[in-house]
């Protein structure tokens, strides 16, 4: 049975109001953490604040990836998780530079 357009609009619109609501949730919740770990006090152009939330994004998907990985594997390492490995130690590098810069923003 086809459902009228009329309802399927309804449920589209319903959807993006719960879609909106979710996201305003979670912009929230990660605010409060960035607070707590004192980012509020950071002067920091917001370009660079985005790339470092990147590259957090990044290192736990690397992470994620890595332990499914080595679920799937048994443990033992494969060609695709030394890639990882190069990939998750560049990331590291980029997040350490990242907090020099930080540092260096952060009056002493």
């Amino acid at each position: 049975m086809k459902k009228p357009l009329s309802r399927i609009r309804e449920e589209i619109a319903r959807l993006q109001d719960q879609l909106k609501q979710a996201e305003t949730l979670e912009a929230e919740r990660i605010g409060r953490i960035a607070l707590k770990a004192g980012i509020g006090e950071v002067e920091i152009d917001e370009a660079d604040l985005q790339t470092a939330f990147e590259e957090i994004a990044e290192m736990f998907r690397a992470a994620k990836a890595r332990s499914a990985g080595k679920k799937q594997a048994g443990g033992s390492r494969t060609g695709g998780e030394t890639s990882a490995r190069r990939r998750t130690d560049r990331l590291h590098r980029r997040q350490s530079s990242a907090q020099m810069r930080a540092r260096d923003l952060v009056p002493a």
